[in-house]
């Protein structure tokens, strides 16, 4: 199947590491250039450097900044003089139940993973032209809570539903709005969850039990999905809540 992705031009978040390269890596195979933003600026210049200069420029930018939607627009109109879609990729608040999670952390990630991507969405979405797409990279827990993540549980199904109202508003104009629910991909977040858990090993083979296709997934894996609902290919795709889990999830 042809993407018809050519000289496109999207936008990722955390596009340097993680599902965020694992898309800006999917896109750029099919022929599209990205605008890549983070907060290190190594691994951006590492990023870049790797998918090539031509196709992928970086911005040292924080989701959380209310000048980002705009740097992150101008690079991609100042480099190829077009924006097509972006990725919003929000980051994983820390870990924590809903007794042990402060206030202070309950404000910090509403800041960067609720406000930012909500300010992406609205800033960057007003200014696709038509067939232009929105993707925002959630979680699986916008369906079903998962333990020791209270803020992820608490903030993504409210981000879901911002995606949806998206939808609505810009449909008319012909940009669609989707989001992805992944759950368990071997990226260094996830690393991170089963070492904080104390018992690595354990943790990775009781998930990966729950799981129909009995294992865990690969970033690439993600990456063509989020490609796939970003390109033309997806073009009676809007509002869309697609979990790439392997089966995990078990409500509808």
């Amino acid at each position: 199947m042809d993407l018809d992705l050519a000289d496109r031009v999207f936008l990722v978040t955390g596009g340097a590491r993680g599902l965020g390269r694992a898309t800006a890596d999917c896109l750029v195979a099919e022929g599209a250039r990205v605008v890549l933003s983070g907060r290190s600026p190594e691994s951006l210049e590492d990023a870049v450097a790797e998918l090539g200069e031509e196709q992928a420029v970086g911005v040292v930018a924080d989701n959380a900044d209310p000048a980002t939607p705009a740097r992150l627009l101008s690079a991609a109109r100042d480099t190829w003089g077009r924006v097509d879609g972006a990725l919003i990729s929000v980051g994983g608040p820390p870990p924590g139940g809903t007794l042990a999670v402060t206030d202070e952390q309950w404000t910090a990630a509403f800041d960067s993973v609720f406000l930012g991507a909500v300010r992406l969405g609205r800033e960057i979405g007003a200014e696709l032209p038509p067939g232009g797409a929105l993707a925002f990279v959630l979680s699986s827990s916008v369906r079903a809570p998962i333990g020791n993540l209270a803020i992820s549980n608490g903030l993504r199904p409210g981000l879901a539903m911002v995606a949806k109202s998206l939808a609505d508003e810009l449909g008319p104009g012909g940009i669609r709005v989707n989001g992805l629910l992944p759950g368990r991909v071997g990226t260094d977040r996830l690393a991170e969850l089963d070492a904080a858990s104390g018992d690595p090993d354990g943790n990775r083979q009781r998930a990966v039990a729950s799981i129909p296709l009995g294992r865990q997934g690969e970033p690439e894996e993600f990456g063509r999905a989020a490609t796939f609902l970003l390109s033309p290919a997806a073009s009676f795709v809007s509002g869309a809540m697609l979990p790439v889990d392997g089966g995990m999830l078990r409500a509808l």
